[in-house]
C-alpha cells in the first residue's frame, strides 16, 4: 500500500553568527516604551537561561528567504535522488515573503514557491507552486497539505520548504528580537509503497485558535520612544504564548499519537519547533505526563536553538535534516524509527505528525 514517505530533505543555514555578546550595545525598552536601566549583560544571561540561545544565524545580505528556501530544496533533491521535474506539488511555508536588507515592506508577489520554483529551473507546469502561512507550524502544515493531496489523487511528489528571514523583521529595542533567526529547511515526500509496510506518515493533527489568542503574535511598532509608527514589527506576548503552548500543544501531541496507534513508548525521537528551550522542556514533560509517564526519556528531543534560534518554519526541517544526516550529537534515526513531529505559532496555530521512517 503506497504511504507518503520522506525521501529527501535539505537545510541551509546561514553563515552569519550573532552571539549573545553582540548585543551587548542595545539599548532595550519596555512595551511601555520605559528605558530598561538593567544591564544588558544581566538582560542577556536571563535570556540565555530562559530560551537556550547562546547564537543564532543571520542570512547575508545579498541573500533573500527564496534564496534560503531554493538552496535548502536542492539539498532535498539530491538527497531524494527525485528528479526535480517529477515533483507535482511546491510548497513554500514563510511568514513574510523576501524581505531585502535595509527595507521596509516584505515582497511576496510573486510567490516564494514560484520563486523556488525558478531558482531550481524547474519547467514542468503541472508542478503547482504556492505559499502557506500557517505562523511557525508552516512547514508542517505544508507536509500535512502534500498528504492530503497523496491521499485525494492529486499529487504524487512533493517539495516542502520552510524558509524565512526574520531578522530582518525584528525591532532590536525589544528584547525579545534576540530570541528570531534566519534559515531554511526543506524535504522531499513522495507517494508510494516503502521497503517498511508501516513506513510514512501514520496521522496529522493541526488547530487554530483564534479567540482571545489570535494576537498574542502580531505586528507592532518599535518599543523605542519616536520610531516610525508606519514600520510594523513582530511582537510577542511571551507569557501568553508560553501559557498557551503549554496547555494546547502537548493535547494536541497526543491526540495525533493516539490516532496513530502507535504507544508512545515506541516513539524514538520528538521534534518540536525549536521557539524556546524551556518552554519545549515542559511541553514534552506534559505530553508523557498525559500518559502518567513522569521521567521523558534521555535523548528523546533534539535541539537546535542554542546554537541556531528560532528560524520559525524552518527550525524542524532544518533539526531533522541534522539529525537524519547525523550531524547532531548523539542523535541519530534508523529504519522503523517512530518520531512525532509538533510546532506551535501564530495564528495561534498548532499540528503534529506522527511518522514511522
Amino acid at each position: 500500500m503506497k504511504q507518503t514517505i520522506i525521501t529527501g530533505s535539505g537545510s541551509c543555514i546561514p553563515h552569519m553568527v550573532k552571539r549573545n555578546t553582540d548585543f551587548a550595545n542595545e539599548q532595550f525598552f519596555s512595551e511601555q516604551h520605559k528605558l530598561i536601566e538593567t544591564p544588558v549583560s544581566e538582560i542577556v544571561q536571563k535570556f540565555k537561561q530562559i530560551t537556550g540561545i547562546e547564537e543564532r544565524r543571520y542570512a547575508e545580505d545579498d541573500l533573500n528567504a527564496s534564496d534560503l528556501g531554493a538552496a535548502a530544496a536542492l539539498d532535498a533533491i539530491n538527497n531524494s535522488g527525485i528528479d526535480a521535474e517529477q515533483i507535482d506539488l511546491l510548497i513554500a511555508a514563510h511568514n513574510f515573503g523576501n524581505v531585502y536588507k535595509h527595507t521596509i515592506q516584505s515582497d511576496a508577489v510573486p510567490s516564494l514557491a514560484s520563486l523556488i520554483k525558478h531558482k531550481l529551473q524547474i519547467k514542468n507546469p503541472n508542478c503547482v507552486a504556492y505559499d502557506v502561512l500557517f505562523g511557525c507550524p508552516g512547514w508542517l502544515q505544508g507536509v500535512i497539505i502534500a498528504h492530503a493531496y497523496f491521499k485525494a489523487g492529486m499529487a504524487k511528489n512533493a517539495l516542502i520548504v520552510g524558509t524565512e528571514t526574520l531578522s530582518r523583521v525584528i525591532d532590536v529595542h525589544d528584547r525579545d528580537s534576540m530570541i528570531f533567526s534566519d534559515g531554511a529547511g526543506a524535504t522531499v515526500l513522495e507517494y508510494k509503497e516503502g521497503s517498511n509496510p508501516q513506513q510514512g506518515i501514520l496521522s496529522c493533527c493541526a488547530q487554530t485558535h483564534a479567540a482571545d489568542e489570535v494576537n498574542y503574535i502580531h505586528m507592532g511598532c518599535s518599543y523605542k520612544p519616536g520610531s516610525d509608527e508606519r514600520v510594523r514589527y513582530i511582537k510577542m506576548k511571551g507569557r501568553k504564548v508560553y501559557e498557551y503552548a503549554m496547555t494546547h500543544v502537548p493535547a494536541a501531541m497526543k491526540t495525533c499519537l493516539d490516532e496513530s496507534g502507535v504507544s508512545i513508548h515506541e516513539v524514538k525521537k520528538v521534534f518540536i519547533h525549536q521557539a524556546n528551550e524551556k518552554m519545549d522542556d515542559g511541553i514534552i514533560k506534559r505530553l508523557y505526563q498525559l500518559y502518567n509517564i513522569n521521567e521523558v526519556p534521555q535523548h528523546i528531543m533534539p535541539m537546535s536553538i542554542h546554537m541556531l534560534g528560532n528560524s520559525s518554519v524552518a527550525t524542524i526541517p532544518t533539526l531533522y535534516d541534522l539529525v537524519l544526516k547525523e550531524k547532531l550529537h548523539p542523535h541519530r534515526l534508523e529504519a522503523g524509527d517512530v518520531i512525532l513531529f509538533a510546532s506551535v505559532g501564530a495564528g495561534m496555530n498548532i499540528n503534529a505528525v506522527c511518522y514511522r521512517c
